[in-house]
């Protein structure tokens, strides 16, 4: 038996306080965005091309239009962003930075509220610092995961190593490949772990001087580095960043290409930076 006032689980109901610190934040965040140079969108909740974006296609809720095609509820905004400014507005406008305020749905009834911004052409330096931004105005001051995603594709196209067991980082497994520099790698977390970097091969090397870039040029004091860290996102071929404060994932970004076009984004997630705000009592 279902009760009238029950909801589904992993929807979200904000109300009194939660709603006003829901509706501060977002405000905040759209002025912020605005003062940057971003324009904002919205984009519709339903879209034909989701499943572009997943490499699991379980999150994903279909149904069918009116002819008969298969239509997917926004899981994610990314590409469908990039798509439509790039496809759909084309030449009416010449902005290249874009941001939105949204909620997006998976399997089963999981609701998430977003802060998110797409920049064509973008730099991984500029949305890692608006994203540091975004949250030094929640007085949130997180930790930044910094990772490069061409480091597991490399280590699985040439090195033998199972992208599965990279994705689901079996330390043991990963440790257990015959290179005598994997273990240098498994164990790097602080950006000064990457001062020597000689044992390793050249191509690996490479990667790893673009994560040593990105770090020096973020110039943000809590910094870590995790070079196998697998971004799930297909589109995604690059420089990667995650923000956690006590273990709780506040924002994600990175820099990336979909049909192409390169570009640079993030998304804050605004329910954990809700409960973030009201834990700390603000």
């Amino acid at each position: 038996m279902i009760f009238e006032h029950e909801i589904p689980s992993g929807s979200k109901l904000y109300f009194g306080e939660s709603a006003k610190i829901k509706r501060e934040i977002e405000f905040v965040s759209a002025e912020l965005l605005e003062n940057l140079g971003f324009e904002e969108i919205v984009t519709p909740l339903f879209s034909y091309h989701q499943h572009e974006s997943f490499e699991d296609k379980k999150p994903l809720l279909k149904l069918n239009d009116e002819e008969n095609h298969e239509v997917t509820l926004r899981a994610d905004s990314t590409a469908d962003v990039v798509r439509i400014v790039t496809k759909r507005l084309g030449r009416s406008t010449e902005s290249k930075k874009w941001f939105y305020i949204q909620p997006t749905v998976t399997f089963p009834t999981n609701e998430q509220y977003q802060i998110g911004a797409e920049v064509i052409d973008g730099s991984f330096e500029e949305c890692a610092k608006t994203t540091i931004m975004l949250l030094a105005e929640m007085n949130a001051q997180p930790v930044m995961q910094i990772a490069n995603i061409r480091i597991p594709h490399l280590l699985n196209e040439k090195y033998g190593v199972s992208l599965d067991v990279l994705k689901s980082m079996h330390i043991e497994q990963i440790m257990g490949a015959d290179f005598s520099w994997i273990e240098q790698l498994v164990r790097m977390n602080a950006v000064s772990d990457l001062d020597d970097i000689s044992v390793f091969p050249t191509d690996i090397k490479v990667e790893l001087e673009k994560i040593k870039e990105a770090a020096e040029s973020v110039k943000y004091d809590n910094v870590v580095i995790s070079p196998l860290f697998y971004a799930k996102m297909r589109y995604y071929d690059s420089l990667t960043f995650r923000m956690f404060e006590d273990n709780t994932l506040l924002a994600r970004g990175g820099i990336y290409n979909i049909d192409g076009i390169e570009a640079a984004g993030f998304a804050l997630y605004t329910d954990k930076c809700i409960m973030n705000k009201m834990n700390k009592g603000e």
